[in-house]
């Protein structure tokens, strides 16, 4: 009965996962409810997934590559990309992959793009690159650099915990480096000799160009008020325009004078020029209704040369929607966005989509990029959020470049404590921690925004879901299921089914709930087959981190998604070649490097 109840939470698990009826975050604590409900693990159970050692580290790691990423110490990329990146292809990507690979072994790989994805985007702009022969590289690095040390990614720490749980003891800090570095070293040739032939050309026009870039001219227009206007004399606010249609007022131009925002309260006047956002169609509904002229060709350059919404007082930019921001599943109407943030959005991209009407009413997803447009300051505040990336370099006043190299100390410091077995990897991680408040490189109030909160109540609830199907008996009978399909099968190709099927489900859960449900059942099959346990312990480890065939299985893709202007298929057709090569090459290389008698 235990093994039936378990198998029917994991089930109804996976399905909503897949399904995607709920955030995965709210999805695992719904599981340890549910399973403290039926009994299946105790109350201390169920909630030891908040005290377990890997969910801590995994939090400090979080605040540790904030605190490197605060400084400044990253910035110095740019200078290398510049002088060294070449004018060859191959070149580039493998500069990026040298720069992001090593980086993403000690910091958090989606704090590195974060970090980067602004240096990126204005190196490839002044070489007149286009994004989307970068950035799937970019992640795909960053993702493989993540695996060359046990606090790459939050997986490894993950089953480094439940290598422990499972009598075999922690991973050390370098336990699976010569693998990770030889997947690496395979990958990055791959992605410098074969993806350039697969990556798409640019979708985005000419990137040194934003209103190109977003076909401004469709959606951004001019409007005159007229004599037999209803709006001479109101104000924006008191006339609701901007209410009762889908319509954003950037600008009132008055006798060639420019009016930015704040212009809500402004009263206007016969002839004033309104600079608005709205599809033709609206436009059409205004002028009859509102009595206002549509100007028939709208100039988005000055005399000057720079684009009319872009000026020493105001500015457009996009701003990419992070992982933990309060605006994934809202709306722009819903968030207050103009007013919260006194910007005004454009347009939406998501990933090739271009999505110009009805702003205010479309729900808002990770990875989205928003073009917005208003005040300068604005911008410089919305660059302090760790919600919102404005991808542009950002202002290097703003980072603490002078506390860069007491941050980088610390980093090393907490690497070197871990790998020479001073302290625990979560002690020494912790002591980071408290080390980059006390000496200025993280202010108190910036640790609680630098975590992922979601992942870490997904290891929190998930946890105990790996412990009800160690005590019920689940994993040993699934791992006889396995058995029973691959009999047969010698050591390589059992490592190579269960790198296949963590693939799989990487790409349709997430990495941290594939390590969980497969880690287990692989240790159970080796046990039983008498194989060296940790040879599956780290396929399933890199395979988990094998997540190349969708922009949404792996965050660091999920990211590029939309600054690239990719199409779902783009990561398909660059990753699934990538994907098979890894599946049966990790393999050999495990079993050459640790090989499969538990002798």
């Amino acid at each position: 009965m235990e093994i039936a109840l378990t198998l029917t939470v994991l089930i109804a698990t996976l399905i909503c996962f897949v399904t995607e009826i709920l955030p995965v975050d709210i999805i695992a604590i719904l599981v340890m409810v549910v399973l403290m409900v039926l009994r299946l693990v105790s109350p201390e159970q169920g909630i030891s997934g908040f005290g377990n050692t890997a969910t801590i580290t995994v939090m400090a790691m979080f605040i540790l590559s904030a605190g490197i990423a605060k400084t400044g110490a990253i910035q110095g990329v740019k200078t290398l990309l510049t002088h060294y990146g070449g004018r060859s292809q191959q070149r580039r990507i493998v500069l990026l992959g040298a720069i992001v690979g090593p980086m993403s072994a000690f910091i958090n790989n989606t704090a590195v793009i974060a970090v980067l994805l602004p240096i990126v985007e204005d190196w490839c702009k002044q070489q007149r690159l286009p994004l989307s022969k970068i950035l799937i590289p970019l992640s795909f690095a960053s993702i493989m650099g993540g695996v060359l040390t046990v606090i790459g990614t939050s997986t490894n720490i993950l089953a480094s915990g439940l290598s422990e749980e499972l009598g075999y003891g922690a991973f050390t800090l370098f336990q699976f480096t010569p693998l990770g570095i030889c997947v690496f070293a395979l990958g990055l040739t791959y992605l410098a000799i074969v993806a350039p032939r697969l990556l798409p050309k640019s979708r985005t026009g000419d990137a040194t160009d934003i209103s190109q870039n977003y076909d401004l001219r469709e959606y951004v227009s001019e409007v005159t008020i007229t004599p037999r206007s209803v709006l001479v004399g109101k104000t924006l606010s008191s006339s609701q325009i901007q209410r009762t249609f889908d319509l954003d007022v950037l600008e009132i131009i008055r006798h060639g004078t420019r009016f930015p925002q704040p212009i809500a309260d402004k009263i206007l006047n016969v002839g004033d020029i309104l600079v608005v956002r709205s599809s033709r169609e609206e436009l059409l509904k205004i002028r009859v209704e509102q009595g206002l002229e549509i100007v028939p060709d709208v100039q988005f350059k000055d005399e000057s040369g720079s684009t009319v919404l872009d000026s020493e007082e105001e500015k457009m930019a996009e701003v990419l929607i992070l992982s933990n921001s309060r605006l994934i599943g809202t709306t722009l109407k819903e968030i207050r966005f103009r007013q919260r943030y006194n910007l005004t959005v454009l347009a939406i991209r998501r990933g090739a989509e271009l999505i110009k009407g009805r702003l205010g009413r479309t729900p808002l997803k990770f990875g989205d990029v928003l073009l917005a447009q208003g005040p300068r300051q604005s911008f410089i505040g919305l660059q302090t959020t760790r919600e919102l990336l404005v991808l542009e370099q950002r202002d290097v006043e703003m980072l603490r470049s002078d506390k860069a190299a007491i941050a980088i100390s610390i980093g090393f410091g907490v690497v070197l404590l871990s790998a020479f077995n001073i302290l625990p990897i979560m002690v020494s991680a912790l002591t980071g921690v408290i080390l980059m408040v006390l000496t200025g490189c993280l202010k108190p109030g910036e640790i609680y925004g630098a975590v992922r909160w979601d992942i870490i109540f997904l290891l929190a609830g998930l946890i105990p879901l790996g412990k009800a199907m160690e005590q019920s008996g689940t994993t040993e009978w699934i791992a006889t299921q396995f058995l029973a399909v691959a009999s047969g099968l010698s050591g390589y190709w059992l490592l190579v089914f269960f790198w296949l099927v963590t693939t799989l489900l990487t790409e349709i859960l997430s990495n941290n709930a594939s390590v969980l449900l497969m880690l287990p059942i692989a240790v159970e099959v080796a046990q039983t087959l008498e194989l060296n346990p940790f040879a599956f312990m780290f396929a399933v480890t890199f395979a988990a981190s094998n997540s190349y065939m969708t922009p949404i299985g792996y965050q660091t893709n999920t990211m590029v998604y939309g600054p690239g202007g990719y199409r779902f298929l783009d990561f398909t057709r660059v990753g699934a070649p990538l994907s098979l090569l890894m599946t049966l090459v990790g393999p050999a290389l495990i079993i050459g490097l640790y090989g499969l008698s538990t002798g």
